[in-house]
Parts: C-alpha cells; sequence; structure tokens
C-alpha cells in the first residue's frame, strides 16, 4: 500500500514564526503507525518553497524525507499535486493550514482532481480489506464511525487520536528533495482568479473595555426589569488635560489599564 501525506507550513499564533502545521503533524502521526503496522510505503510531500527551514521540522516528528515540489507561492498547487499523488491508495492531509487566509478548500480540491472519496474531520484511522475505517469528529462531542473504499483522501481533525514525538536526530539524519512540479493536467484546475485578490496583514478588532459588573445577581436581575442610573459623570468643562484625567482614573478604578 503507498500513503502519501500533504504537509504544509503553519505560523505561530503568536509571534508569526513559521513552523509545521499541526493539523499536518497529526496527519503524519497517524501515517506513520499505519506504515508500521501494514508495511506500507510513505511519502511525505509538500508543494511550494523547498528552502523554507519549517519543513525540516517534518523530519524531527518522524518523516524520513520530505519531498518538496517547487513553485511560486502564488501558483495553484491543485493540478500538480493530483499529477503526483496519483496511484496512491491513500492521501492524508490537515483539515486546513494555519496562515491565517486559508480556505480549507485543498483537501476537496485535490480529492475532486484525483476523482476519490474524502472523509473529514477523522480522529481516529485503521486499514482493513482496502477500506478505510474511520471515527469522524462532530459537533458538541459526538463521534461517527465511516467505513470508506480505498483509494482515498482523509483529512484529519487537529484533535485526532496521535501522539507526536519531536527527535532532534531524526531531524539532522532526514533528507529535503527538492523537485520540479509535475507537469499539471489543466482539465482539473478550477482555481478562482488570484488577480482580484488582495493580500495583506490581518489586524485585530479593537477590544471594547468594559468596567467588571461587582454588583450581586439580584441587583442585576433587578435593573434587567427596571431604569435606572449606573452613575458615572459627564465632564463639559475644563481643558482636554482635565478631561483625559478624569477618563484615567476611571479606567485606574476599574482596573482596566496597569499604570
Amino acid at each position: 500500500m503507498k500513503i502519501a501525506v500533504l504537509v504544509s507550513v503553519g505560523r505561530h499564533p503568536v509571534s508569526g514564526v513559521a513552523r509545521y502545521s499541526r493539523n499536518d503533524a497529526a496527519a503524519l502521526a497517524l501515517a506513520l503507525s499505519l506504515a508500521r503496522t501494514h508495511g506500507a510505503t510513505l511519502d511525505v510531500l509538500h508543494a511550494g518553497d523547498p528552502s523554507n527551514a519549517a519543513l525540516k521540522e517534518y523530519l524531527a516528528l518522524g518523516a524520513r524525507s520530505v519531498e518538496a515540489l517547487d513553485m511560486p507561492p502564488d501558483a495553484d498547487p491543485v493540478p500538480h499535486l493530483a499529477a503526483r499523488l496519483r496511484g496512491y491508495e491513500m492521501v492524508l492531509t490537515g483539515t486546513r493550514g494555519e496562515g491565517g487566509f486559508d480556505s480549507g478548500m485543498l483537501p476537496y480540491r485535490v480529492a475532486h482532481a484525483l476523482a476519490v472519496p474524502l472523509v473529514g474531520a477523522v480522529v481516529d484511522l485503521s486499514v482493513r480489506a482496502a477500506c478505510a475505517q474511520v471515527r469522524q469528529y462532530m459537533p458538541k462531542g459526538v463521534r461517527r464511525r465511516v467505513e470508506v473504499q480505498l483509494p482515498a483522501l482523509i483529512a484529519v481533525h487537529p484533535l485526532a487520536n496521535a501522539v507526536t514525538s519531536y527527535a532532534y536526530a531524526r531531524l539532522r539524519e532526514g533528507t529535503i528533495q527538492c523537485n520540479a512540479a509535475p507537469a499539471a493536467n489543466h482539465q482539473h484546475s478550477t482555481a478562482p482568479d488570484q488577480s482580484a485578490w488582495t493580500i495583506r496583514p490581518a489586524t485585530p478588532k479593537p477590544v471594547r473595555l468594559a468596567a467588571a459588573e461587582k454588583r450581586s445577581g439580584h441587583a442585576r436581575m433587578l435593573s434587567a426589569t427596571t431604569t435606572e442610573s449606573r452613575g458615572g459623570s459627564v465632564v463639559i468643562e475644563g481643558s482636554s488635560v482635565e478631561k483625559a484625567q478624569v477618563i484615567l482614573a476611571y479606567l485606574r478604578e476599574h482596573q482596566l489599564v496597569d499604570y
């Protein structure tokens, strides 16, 4: 059996530094378990820049090598991935990337190009008699068991039952293979017109400061049925400095600022 794992480059939620994607790492852990159990051939593929240092982290997570299909960042990877993935019984990937603008449509588009079924939100996976038996993550803690005929594409949920182990020795022993992207079959290419897109850094929405409610539950219930004054003061007279001092005193009183 031939298994392929699609990996992408994620970003740290705080610093924004490039790193391995946790969703794809869970898919890699499940694929490694299947490869050990069934003696399958495992290939790890990435479509993008082969010089990205984050790809080496997948070596530390257990991949012996990562094959990078060299292509520009604005290129559509689906036709090239579909051409490369012909002949694989199972393709695993994360549910979606961690780039911030990722739509989560890549698994669906790759499955459509390969004309294979897709099973999403997978938390557990086993193979028996040319069929993949999976357990899906459903809302409100519900789980559902599904059996799909191979070949198939499996999108792994972030809460999958996969334990990842990081070893620096494996990072030093593994290799990154840079290959040219195979010729794409444009018949299955359904990429939207990217010329109309505008990409820019995301800016967080401003957080509205609100004083903590210190009244009892009974008092809050009464205020919901009656009209009452919440106190406060209206400052009309005075300079801008005096008005700013009133605002700053209010923020300090309710511990909305720490200076």
